[in-house]
């Protein structure tokens, strides 16, 4: 594997059974990230965008081919030693935010850290900087009730980013953001890829956010039908 590949999906299966039919999602799929990529994916309902992600992830495992990250393999790990890979290199946005309501900002921002054996001092520190990064300093005590939208959405990546991972994967995180406070957050997510080195996966169905990444995967029916290469 290049040094500049983070992740690489190599004759990738994935099926399930419903019934008594066997329903195919993805058939020999080949996939290279590279290190500092922001990537678009986009697709109809049923392409398997949400797979893929679940895939890259750690959570989903391919029915079969090789998932290979930062050049040691995935596929083949327990659910033990995939907790522990996550905590430590993938960072979640998600469309609805996914915070805790009983928990202020801080606390939210500071769950993946309890996966780490950080001490406190260094949890209090980390989830500073986070929200200091997404502008939020003067929001830590704020529950996710008392917050806008698009603040919330500011409290989930700097969860995603507050245990430092090297990738960043992003289900739908404007889909339900007013189209301004849409391009804030993605306008953040270039920033992080641009400056602060974060490889970006983000899954969307909308072609304005899409051209925020610098590369757009199409996907259908399981298959990538196109590479486009925005400036």
């Amino acid at each position: 594997m290049s040094q500049d590949v983070l992740f690489q999906l190599t004759g990738v299966n994935k099926s399930f059974v419903k019934g008594k039919e066997k329903i195919s999602i993805f058939n020999d799929l080949n996939l290279n990230i590279n290190r500092g990529d922001f990537v678009a994916i986009m697709g109809p309902s049923g392409s398997g965008k949400t797979t893929l992600l679940n895939m890259l992830g750690g959570v989903d495992q391919p029915s079969g081919g090789e998932i290979w990250f930062d050049g040691a393999r995935m596929d083949n790990l327990g659910e033990g030693a995939l907790t522990r890979w996550r905590a430590h290199n993938i960072g979640f946005i998600f469309q609805f935010y996914n915070l805790m309501p009983m928990l202020n900002a801080a606390r939210n921002v500071e769950l993946p850290l309890l996966l780490t054996k950080l001490s406190k001092a260094q949890r209090k520190q980390n989830v500073e900087t986070a929200l200091a990064l997404v502008g939020l300093s003067d929001r830590t005590k704020h529950m996710p009730s008392e917050m806008s939208g698009g603040q919330q959405q500011r409290v989930a990546i700097a969860r995603a980013i507050v245990s430092d991972p090297k990738l960043l994967l992003c289900d739908e995180p404007t889909g339900d953001l007013d189209r301004t406070t849409a391009e804030e957050i993605l306008e953040m997510l270039q920033l992080l890829n641009r400056e602060h080195g974060k490889t970006i996966v983000m899954v969307t169905h909308d072609p304005a956010a899409a051209k925020y990444a610098n590369q757009t995967l199409n996907l259908d029916k399981g298959k990538f039908v196109q590479k486009e290469l925005v400036a």
